[in-house]
């Protein structure tokens, strides 16, 4: 659990209300990871959203190849930017990596009670949702820029 005044920091969060603003601090914690730690690998289950406090972050996907498998950057994410919005999106599965570049603080929401929260309040959902949409629409076209490079 975190403080409510923790979220409130950041302008991701200003939409929401006091209560809505405690239920999700009761759901997240404050981690930190090290240089080059794979926060989130590609591939495998998606089980937490996070909101990028400190440090700074490498975005990257992985693509067949004849020779094997490639590693593509698709972008950075710097300190109040969110990443592994996978967590909220069926089918729950990371499509993306996440590297930390240095050292970097977080704040890691567990996603399946955000989700039975959004569903208790529709309201709450559609605005997390819009947001987290925005977001999604970033880091897809820093991914097709990059895939334009490669081709």
């Amino acid at each position: 659990m975190i403080s409510p005044e923790l979220l409130r920091r950041y302008p991701f969060f200003g939409f929401l209300s006091d209560g809505e603003l405690k239920a999700i601090a009761m759901i997240a914690q404050e981690v930190e990871h090290e240089d080059r730690e794979q926060i989130i690998r590609p591939g495998q289950p998606a089980d937490f959203l996070y909101f990028l406090m400190a440090g700074n972050c490498s975005n990257y996907f992985i693509v067949d190849e004849r020779d094997g498998y490639k590693e593509l950057y698709a972008g950075d994410i710097s300190p109040g930017e969110l990443f592994g919005i996978s967590a909220v999106i069926e089918p729950y599965i990371s499509t993306m990596g996440v590297q930390a570049n240095g050292a970097v603080k977080a704040i890691k929401i567990d996603a399946k009670p955000m989700l039975t929260i959004c569903e208790a309040d529709p309201k709450l959902g559609y605005s997390l949702m819009r947001e987290i949409n925005q977001v999604l629409m970033g880091q897809l076209s820093g991914a097709m820029a990059q895939l334009a490079i490669v081709k």
